[in-house]
């Protein structure tokens, strides 16, 4: 071996170790990190060397104990001594350098606003890639999830464009937040033509084992009910009633009803705008003195209640259910309604104010 080369190598053997230095704080957060299950295995690794070192172990001797180069001893060592825990981490790294700059995504985005090629309808991530030119697709859905952009969703509105929406509103709210005294307030609609479906239902068995439960695709229609329902507010009980048709006819019939529940009293009833609501002359109103119709503003018959117990009603009793007959869904409906009306609890109506803005603001809003 040449001269100069021995001299190197004595003189790194002879190099005097990085000292080490612990401060209690430092000591006990080492040891967590070796005693923790979830603590990554080089860092495990690196707490094990600063421990030793900081007991005078020599640098050779932790190599040997580790099963690790001296080399890498030493580098822990300076780190730690330089940076404190800190420096037991893996530096940043650079990483690969962008391939494509804010031009290309402002390019991306800019092209949204233009009309797909012809014979699409939207807009997707290979035919943006297309159109931009010199991009993969893959960075395309990166810079539209980048700014939360999903080109399938399509949201859906209603605005109310009724002259009187601001008075009607905020009288049926006024009537939720302050009903009159010992007055009754109900919500009243009809839910039409609900189809008897018989599906094929039951279990299938698998070629692989498994079994799965649900039912056919194919179904047989076995004709439609029409239900009309009132929602009382104050207890959140339901009253329904079962028509083969939706008329004027049957809406007073059911009104009856719903008035002989309640002798005697004041009530007032939140309806929507329905031709068969609204009689320019009404002569059963004329009758019914006690009787107070409260319309909801057109398009916003979300103000009346009763619509959320619509929702319930379908994602509970009728969704996914097979029926051969209407009078299997009317049944299916009552037994619905026994049951809800036991634990009938009222809905509580928090929206203080009720809004109408125009189309275009209502969009931009949305967008925003």
């Amino acid at each position: 071996m040449h001269k100069l080369e021995q001299r190197v190598i004595v003189g790194r053997m002879n190099r005097k170790a990085t000292p080490i230095t612990l401060t209690v704080e430092e000591e006990r957060t080492l040891k967590q990190w070796i005693r923790s299950a979830r603590t990554e295995q080089r860092l495990v690794m690196r707490s094990r060397i600063i421990l030793s070192a900081a007991k005078g172990t020599p640098t050779r001797a932790i190599a040997r104990e580790l099963s690790v180069r001296p080399a890498t001893v030493s580098k822990w060592r300076t780190r730690f001594a330089k940076d404190g825990l800190s420096g037991l981490q893996d530096a940043p790294r650079a990483g690969a350098s962008r391939r494509y700059d804010e031009a290309m995504e402002k390019s991306i985005l800019a092209k949204l606003d233009q009309e797909p090629p012809s014979g699409h309808a939207t807009w997707n991530g290979k035919l943006l890639a297309e159109a931009v030119g010199g991009v993969s697709k893959h960075h395309v859905w990166r810079v539209l999830r980048k700014h939360g952009i999903h080109l399938q969703r399509r949201r859906s509105w209603c605005i109310s464009t009724d002259p009187e929406f601001s008075p009607k509103a905020a009288d049926i709210v006024g009537l939720y937040l302050d009903p009159p005294d010992n007055a009754v307030l109900i919500c009243v609609d009809e839910k039409p033509h609900i189809q008897a479906l018989e599906r094929a239902q039951g279990w299938l068995r698998l070629p692989n084992g498994k079994a799965l439960t649900g039912f056919n695709h194919g179904y047989k229609r076995h004709g439609t009910t029409t239900l009309f329902a009132a929602l009382n507010v104050a207890t959140g009980q339901v009253k329904a009633g079962h028509y083969k048709r939706r008329r004027r006819r049957e809406f007073l019939d059911f009104m009856n009803e719903v008035v002989a529940d309640n002798p005697d009293r004041e009530i007032h009833v939140v309806l929507d705008n329905l031709n068969t609501h609204k009689s320019k002359r009404d002569r059963w109103l004329a009758r019914h003195k006690n009787v107070h119709f409260h319309y909801t503003p057109t398009h916003a018959s979300w103000l009346n209640q009763i619509e959320i117990w619509f929702s319930i009603l379908s994602r509970t009793a009728l969704k996914g259910a097979s029926f051969t007959s209407p009078q299997q869904v009317r049944n299916a409906i009552d037994r619905f309604i026994a049951a809800y009306n036991k634990e009938a609890a009222p809905f509580e109506w928090k929206k203080k104010e009720v809004h109408s803005v125009h189309p275009k603001q209502y969009y931009s809003d949305l967008c925003n």
